[in-house]
């Protein structure tokens, strides 16, 4: 007499299916209590370490900003103040033709209990009137021709203004060239050039520079700042003959091989 197994109903299997559902969704819900009990027991143990790193951590936020209001914004403004009776001599320096390197050196030096640029820039080393200061003394050094001063308080100048940032490089390079060191004033122009890019600064430095190029007799590179001049800033003053001196360094250069 034959025998047949019997068959699983599907009302089996899926009984089965979901009994076996039920056990994983309880092993994952255990293994994230255990390890929720774990990080739990670790905060509590923890707890007095997270407490002072927290505090530390607020105590240096609030010290900053206290710092900025109560150290910083006040210097700032002192700073600012200071800045005042310096410049006024420089200005007047700069649109003058009489006496200058004297109204030169009173920006420079102060005078009546009043700072200079250089004593501002010094004391006042951090804050934007102290930056500013390197500049002004760069520049009354460079006027005064006190080359050495002019370069080491025009580099210690940073900004990022539109004309401040490149004339101050160029300064930096015309102080190279009054010492006749034209390489150092070639490397101070390209940078002053490349700063930014505008109608005024850029194809000025870059007329330097190339008349720098054309001295050290690199006329390719000559050629290549006059070149740029006429293509980018044709409405620029430098612009003006520049076919000139295109063809003056080109000439030079065919000379050369």
């Amino acid at each position: 007499m034959a025998t047949y197994k019997k068959k699983v109903t599907e009302k089996g299997a899926g009984k089965k299916s979901s009994e076996n559902m039920k056990s994983t969704t309880a092993e994952v819900f255990n293994t994230l209590d255990s390890t929720a009990s774990k990080s739990e027991a670790f905060i509590i143990k923890q707890q007095k370490n997270i407490f002072i790193a927290l505090t530390a951590i607020v105590i240096v936020i609030l010290g900053y900003m206290a710092y900025q209001k109560y150290v910083v914004e006040p210097k700032e403004f002192e700073a600012a103040d200071e800045l005042a009776f310096p410049k006024k001599y420089f200005d007047l320096a700069v649109s003058t033709e009489v006496a200058t390197d004297s109204l030169f050196s009173l920006s420079l030096n102060g005078a009546d209990g009043k700072y200079g640029f250089v004593d501002i820039a010094d004391k006042y080393s951090g804050t934007k009137a102290g930056n500013l200061a390197n500049y002004y003394a760069g520049i009354a050094y460079l006027k005064t021709k006190d080359y050495q001063n002019a370069i080491s308080y025009l580099n210690d100048f940073t900004s990022k203004d539109e004309l401040l940032a490149p004339i101050a490089k160029g300064a930096i390079g015309d102080a190279f060239t009054d010492i006749n060191q034209p390489k150092e004033a070639l490397e101070y122009y390209e940078m002053a050039a490349e700063m930014r890019t505008n109608d005024f600064t850029t194809p000025f430095y870059l007329f330097k520079a190339a008349n720098t190029a054309f001295e050290l007799k690199d006329y390719k590179k000559a050629t290549t700042y006059f070149t740029k001049i006429k293509e980018e800033f044709p409405s620029s003053s430098e612009a003006v003959n520049i076919d000139l001196y295109i063809s003056k360094a080109t000439y030079a250069g065919s000379q050369e091989k």
